[in-house]
C-alpha cells in the first residue's frame, strides 16, 4: 500500500514511517506542514492518507481541510485522519461528506500497532474505522434525535458498526449470537428508514443518517 501521512510531531512522524514500512506499506511522502499535504497527495494519489488534524502553520485544523479538499478532489481517496482529543465537530463535518473509506482516531490508537494497521487496512480497503471514542461522542451529542427509538442494545450494536466491526466481532463483544446481531442491524436499519440488510454500504448510511440528522 502506498501512503502518504501529515505529522508535525518529528517522533510521531518517524515513528508512523517505521510501522507502516515495517509491515511491508511504503511512505511515499510525509507531510511536516499543512500546505505541504495537498500537494503531496495530487502527485503521489496515494492509495491512503494519514493525517493529523492539526498542522502548522496555524495549528487548528490544516490536515482536516486538506483531507474534506482531497476528497473533493480525488473521488475515494481513502483517509484515516488522527487527532490528539475527540474533536466532535471535525468527525462531524468529515464524515457528512460520506464516510465510504474513511478513519477518525485518536493518536493513542499509533501505539496499538495492530488495531492502527487494521484500521489503515479498512479504510484503504473502502471501509470505515472510527476511534470508540469518538463514535461515543456523535451518537450522544443531541438528545433529540434518530437514535431515540433505539434501544440501549441497538446503540451498541450501532456504535460498533460505526466502528467498522463485521458481525462476527459485534456477537464477541456483546456475547451474543451473530443471529442477534443481525436482528439488532436490522432493527436499526428499520428505525433509520434504511433498507433491512448488512451490506457495508448501508452500515455507513447507517451512521450517516444520524449524522445528517443531527
Amino acid at each position: 500500500m502506498r501512503v502518504v501521512i501529515a505529522e508535525d510531531n518529528a517522533l510521531l512522524r518517524e515513528g508512523l514511517v517505521l510501522l507502516l514500512t515495517s509491515a511491508g506499506h511504503e511512505v511515499v511522502a510525509a507531510a511536516t506542514t499543512g500546505p505541504e499535504i495537498l500537494p503531496a497527495l495530487r502527485q503521489h494519489r496515494p492509495d491512503a492518507a494519514v493525517l493529523d488534524v492539526r498542522m502548522p502553520p496555524d495549528f487548528r485544523d490544516e490536515g482536516l481541510r486538506a483531507a474534506l479538499t482531497a476528497r473533493k478532489e480525488l473521488p475515494g481517496l481513502p483517509v484515516l485522519v488522527l487527532s490528539q482529543y475527540v474533536e466532535e465537530s471535525y468527525a462531524a463535518e468529515l464524515l457528512a461528506g460520506g464516510a465510504s473509506g474513511l478513519g477518525y482516531l485518536l493518536k493513542d490508537r499509533v501505539g496499538r500497532v495492530d488495531e492502527f494497521l487494521d484500521a489503515l487496512e479498512r479504510v484503504a480497503a473502502g471501509g470505515t474505522a472510527l476511534d470508540p471514542e469518538v463514535v461515543t461522542e456523535l451518537l450522544t451529542r443531541r438528545r433529540d434525535s434518530p437514535l431515540d427509538s433505539h434501544t440501549p442494545r441497538e446503540r451498541q450494536v450501532l456504535s460498533l458498526m460505526a466502528e467498522g466491526q463485521d458481525n462476527a466481532t459485534i456477537a464477541e463483544a456483546l456475547v451474543v449470537t451473530e443471529r442477534a446481531v443481525h436482528k439488532h442491524i436490522g432493527n436499526v436499519f428499520l428505525k433509520l428508514g434504511l433498507p433491512q440488510s448488512d451490506s457495508g454500504h448501508r452500515r455507513v448510511l447507517a451512521v450517516l443518517t444520524y449524522l445528517n440528522n443531527s
